[in-house]
């Protein structure tokens, strides 16, 4: 049901070069899990809206995957994805990484996806708590010297610090408006691509190098009852050596990513869960394009 007592309400675009901390800023703004979250850049590759709502304001955090210069057809893709998502938005939080430093790919964000917009921007330098009691104010400063923000609020998404602030401030630059979906929304993402992507977060987890790019992963049938759910998904690779690597001895590695899934989709789904996951080789699939297609990119 659409809340009659929302009398704002808005899009907010969330941007960034890879790795920076943009899911896990828009899990703490809307004060949940919506987005899957790793240490892997890229990790994100479909958009999402995160729906916040208060008793008169309904925030739709649009979490985006990295800007970068890509290698690939499907890093192509995902830039486009990320442009799509900041036209016509109320505002934009381009978030940075004080922890690794903020530097050129941050400006080509900015240069790229957030300075020819006229909405309100908000530069959100992430990550604080690893930078060090006299770190921060060089990074600040830094920011200042890529662009034009309306603000600069430095916070720690993963601890917290900093989000409460920075979520009032982008509550408080909202127009006015009804509300964009109905009040029990936290996301408008399928559920069968939740599902998915809890299996490829779960799989990045215990994958590494070049290898988490390789992995994606698409659910083949979902049969939910009161009683059970079951999950048939493919988790897909671009060579047989990748599939023997998230195979692993004994089948361990593949058990351990069906494990944690399955752990989190009951939660979600609040019912006992059979998941079985199969691994697919589909050669060269991030420079396919046709692939791609098949894939729902």
């Amino acid at each position: 049901m659409i809340s009659p007592a929302v009398t704002r309400s808005g899009i907010i675009a969330v941007v960034g070069r890879p790795n920076v901390g943009k899911s896990t800023l828009v899990n703490a703004l809307v004060g949940r899990k919506v987005s899957i979250v790793s240490d892997k850049p890229q990790t994100t590759r479909r958009g999402l809206h995160a729906v916040l709502t208060t008793e008169d304001v309904q925030a739709v955090f649009t979490d985006t995957p990295g800007f970068h210069k890509p290698r690939t057809e499907l890093g192509a893709r995902l830039n486009d994805m990320v442009g799509d998502a900041v036209e016509g938005v109320d505002v934009i939080l381009h978030v940075l990484d004080a922890a690794s430093g903020v530097g050129r790919g941050d400006a080509f964000v900015y240069e790229r996806r957030v300075r020819p917009h006229g909405c309100p921007k908000i530069a959100v330098v992430n990550k604080i708590d690893h930078t060090g009691q006299h770190g921060v104010v060089p990074q600040l400063a830094a920011v200042a010297e890529i662009g034009d923000y309306d603000e600069i609020v430095p916070v720690s998404a993963k601890a917290g610090k900093g989000v409460g602030l920075l979520r009032d401030m982008v509550l408080a630059m909202l127009p006015e408006g009804p509300a964009l979906y109905p009040e029990e929304t936290i996301s408008d993402q399928p559920l069968e691509t939740r599902l998915a992507e809890m299996v490829r977060e779960k799989a990045l987890h215990v994958t590494r190098q070049e290898l988490p790019h390789s992995i994606t992963v698409t659910i083949e049938e979902l049969d939910i009852t009161d009683a059970l759910a079951k999950v048939h998904a493919s988790l897909i690779v671009e060579r047989d050596s990748q599939k023997g690597i998230v195979i692993g001895k004994g089948g361990q590695t593949l058990r351990t990513i069906g494990t944690r899934a399955r752990e989190e989709m009951e939660v979600v789904l609040g019912t006992k869960v059979f998941l079985d996951v199969r691994v697919k080789v589909v050669k060269e699939w991030q420079r396919d394009p046709k692939a791609l297609e098949r894939l729902g990119f």
